[in-house]
């Protein structure tokens, strides 16, 4: 019997997206799992089973055309669109918990979209917890691919493009999970133009998160970092001004923290702090 529900979640335009529920009993709360741009859900059943065996009911989506979501594969029509995909899922999850209060968690590309989804309608969020966030990437496409991206727009919107993170040791240093991403046949490795787009506009209502109403914010930060830039996030971070607020850097850790070598201290640390957030401080 497995430990989750497989669901089928309606998305706005009736897009039909797979998601995962592990429902804990009794329940402390309620947890929005958000995936990175070419995994899904699979890659972070650890933590959803950590946080579920802790108390926390967790859902976590597949992101349209990602995943187990096989209908237009790589693609997004607008960064509107992604938004509202989430909020689908929140309210989903709220129903489904009973609970008002919603922790929103986001792991890289899924740490930029928790910022979007927050600043959008921050009416039922509990906590932010950004992990190795896409806020501020040190990979990505190039200026020439960019343009062509631009020019697709027109024209071709569903064009795919590689997404420039298909190298596993970018995430782990682990040769189990190097093993696991390299014969991974859920993840995507291209994206089309309209999704690379919408992504990129999304960018930009992320980094309004401090017009937004303050929460316990949480970012974890990996110290072998080759996405990312590190300095950047805690900078933006910083400057939220928000009182709690907390960062936390992982010694020899990579992008993934799912799959780092000393990954307890993460688990650990993820259900200390969504226990009670107003009380967490990084050790």
């Amino acid at each position: 019997m497995r430990e989750f529900e497989e669901l089928t979640i309606r998305l706005p335009d009736g897009y039909a997206a797979y998601a995962r529920l592990w429902e804990a009993s009794p329940q402390r709360g309620a947890v929005l799992f958000f995936h990175g741009i070419q995994s899904h859900c699979g890659w972070y059943e650890d933590s959803a089973r950590r946080l579920a065996q802790a108390g926390f009911t967790v859902l976590q989506p597949d992101r349209r055309g990602c995943g187990r979501n096989t209908e237009q594969r790589g693609h997004a029509e607008s960064a509107t669109q992604l938004i509202q995909d989430g909020l689908v899922c929140r309210d989903f999850l709220a129903k489904r918990a009973q609970s008002e209060r919603i922790h929103l968690l986001g792991v890289s590309w899924g740490g930029k979209l928790v910022p979007a989804i927050h600043h959008t309608d921050p009416t039922q969020t509990a906590s932010l917890t950004l992990i190795t966030p896409g806020l501020f990437p040190v990979v990505g496409v190039s200026k020439a691919e960019m343009f062509r991206i631009g020019m697709s727009m027109v024209a071709a919107p569903h064009r795919l493009y590689d997404i420039p993170l298909n190298d596993p040791e970018l995430f782990t240093s682990v040769p189990e999970w190097i093993r696991y991403l390299a014969e991974d046949q859920h993840q995507i490795h291209q994206a089309t133009a309209g999704f690379f787009l919408a992504s990129r506009r999304m960018d930009k209502v992320s980094l309004k998160l401090g017009e937004a109403a303050a929460v316990p914010l949480h970012v974890m930060l990996a110290t072998d970092e080759r996405i990312i830039d590190n300095e950047k996030t805690r900078a933006f971070v910083r400057d939220l001004h928000w009182e709690q607020t907390v960062i936390t850097t992982y010694n020899n850790s990579r992008h993934t923290l799912e799959f780092d070598p000393d990954r307890e201290a993460y688990f650990n640390d993820l259900i200390e702090w969504l226990s009670d957030p107003t009380a967490y401080t990084s050790r």
